[in-house]
C-alpha cells in the first residue's frame, strides 16, 4: 500500500481554542450549525469524542455521500492537535483504503491563528493517486473550515 501526503495552511482572523473547539471538541454541536446546507449531523456511534471513538458525519441528501466515518486517534485540547482516520462511507473508494489527517492549530502573528493539515491517503496496492484525484476532498475541507470561520466571526458567542 503506498500512501500520498498533502499539506495545507489556512489562516484566520479567529483564535486557535476557538477554532479547535469548533472544528474537534465541539464539532458534532457545532458543525451542523454551521454547514445546515452541507452536513445534516454529527454523532459519535463509540465513545464521547475522545481517543478511539468512531464519529459518523451524515451530509445532507443529493450529494454523492450520504456519511462518513470517521475514527479519532489523538485529541490534544492543550497543544491543539489532533489526528483522525476516515474508515468508511456509503461509497467505496475505488484507489483508498484510509485517509489520515492530522491538524495543529498555532497563534498567528498578530493575532488569530494559521490551522495546518496534512491528510495522508493509503493507496490500495496497485493504484495511484494523482493530485486532480483528491482536489475535490481538499476543496471541501477548505470550505467547511470558512464556513466554520465566518460562522464563528458573525457568533463571537459561540465557542468561546
Amino acid at each position: 500500500m503506498a500512501v500520498t501526503s498533502y499539506t495545507e495552511e489556512f489562516t484566520s482572523t479567529v483564535s486557535p481554542a476557538r477554532l479547535f473547539k469548533a472544528l474537534v471538541t465541539e464539532s458534532h454541536v457545532f458543525i451542523p450549525k454551521a454547514v445546515p446546507g452541507g452536513i445534516k449531523s454529527v454523532e459519535f456511534l463509540e465513545g464521547d469524542g475522545g481517543a478511539g471513538s468512531i464519529k459518523q458525519t451524515n451530509l445532507v441528501d443529493g450529494g454523492k455521500l450520504k456519511y462518513m466515518k470517521h475514527r479519532i486517534d489523538v485529541v490534544d485540547v492543550e497543544k491543539l492537535y489532533t489526528k483522525y482516520t476516515l474508515i468508511g462511507c456509503d461509497v467505496e473508494f475505488e484507489k483508498i483504503e484510509s485517509v489520515v489527517y492530522e491538524i495543529k492549530f498555532e497563534a498567528a502573528p498578530g493575532g488569530g491563528c494559521v490551522c495546518k493539515m496534512t491528510s495522508e491517503y493509503h493507496v490500495k496496492a496497485g493504484y495511484e493517486l494523482k493530485v486532480e484525484e483528491v482536489k475535490e476532498g481538499k476543496l471541501k475541507a477548505s470550505g467547511l473550515f470558512k464556513a466554520v470561520e465566518e460562522y464563528l466571526v458573525a457568533h463571537p458567542e459561540e465557542c468561546a
